[in-house]
């Protein structure tokens, strides 16, 4: 019964932080169209900042709060120096943003080393759930990002933002007939996809190894998600991360890390060919 439970949550707490990089994922691939391989480093950015703030001798809670906000601002400089200039060129896009993501990874080498970071969490020891102790902290993940995912629901659904989202999405060119302005709206998007982004790397970083290279794993496993699930669908995003996340935490007790990931990479390409939209794709276009 506890170990059942155990790995119940293990899986919840990576479901968590896969559902959280993915989402911004999903906005500017899933939603504006952009394969961005530089959205990996806003995770990195994320966890960097709760480090920086920590070493400066700040509370976790403030850096974790600064994570979205830096994260947020490297994005609107990406999108406003590089993306905006290519939405219709994918391949280019494709180049350039592997190519800052390099920048990114060095830059963040030159100024904080190449050594491990760390990061203590906010809460220490576990709490009893009579099924099983788990540590807090995990707990606390798994809350922010189930409080997260619901704000973006609502943000998209319920506010003049989200329609003029939702509008964009579905028809650029009569978004734009209407007097909406496409422009801005794509770069608040991305930049609203890198702030979630940067917030999970905040969240991870006190349970992960933080480098500069550390947001690779994240992006490949943000691309499962948001392609297993569907591409633009937030249900479709959430399957995703429960199939990718909750498969991989299975495995991992039964073989190899590497293993896993190559079975899960495998899974996914079988998903992706009997259902090419996705386990859920276009739910909530």
């Amino acid at each position: 019964m506890e170990f059942a439970a155990v790995t119940t949550l293990n899986a919840l707490t990576l479901i968590s932080i896969l559902l959280l990089v993915g989402l911004g994922l999903a906005i500017s691939f899933g939603l504006m169209n952009v394969t961005n391989l530089a959205h990996g480093e806003f995770v990195t950015i994320g966890a960097f900042t709760v480090y920086f703030v920590q070493s400066l001798g700040g509370s976790f809670w403030f850096g974790l709060l600064a994570a979205p906000v830096v994260g947020g601002l490297v994005g609107m400089v990406l999108e406003y120096a590089v993306i905006r200039h290519l939405y219709s060129r994918p391949m280019s896009t494709i180049l350039a943003t592997w190519g800052i993501s390099l920048v990114l990874q060095q830059s963040l080498e030159l100024a904080f080393g190449l050594g491990a970071k760390p990061v203590s969490p906010p809460v220490e020891g576990t709490v009893d759930l009579i099924v099983a102790v788990y540590p807090a902290y995990r707990l606390i993940l798994i809350g922010i990002a189930a409080a997260t995912l619901t704000a973006v629901i609502l943000l998209v659904n319920r506010t003049s933002f989200g329609l003029d989202i939702r509008t964009v999405i579905q028809n650029r060119e009569m978004a734009e007939g209407v007097g909406i302005n496409t422009r801005r709206s794509y770069a608040i998007a991305f930049a609203f996809g890198a702030a979630i982004a940067g917030l999970a790397g905040g969240l991870v970083a006190p349970l992960a190894i933080v480098l500069p290279q550390m947001g690779v794993n994240y992006l490949a496993n943000a691309f499962f998600v948001v392609i297993v699930g569907g591409a633009g669908s937030i249900a479709g995003l959430l399957a995703g991360s429960v199939f990718v996340g909750g498969l991989t935490s299975i495995l991992n007790y039964q073989i190899s890390p590497s293993l896993a990931q190559a079975l899960v990479l495998l899974a996914a390409i079988i998903v992706v060919r009997l259902r090419p939209n996705g386990l859920l794709g276009g739910a909530f276009r």
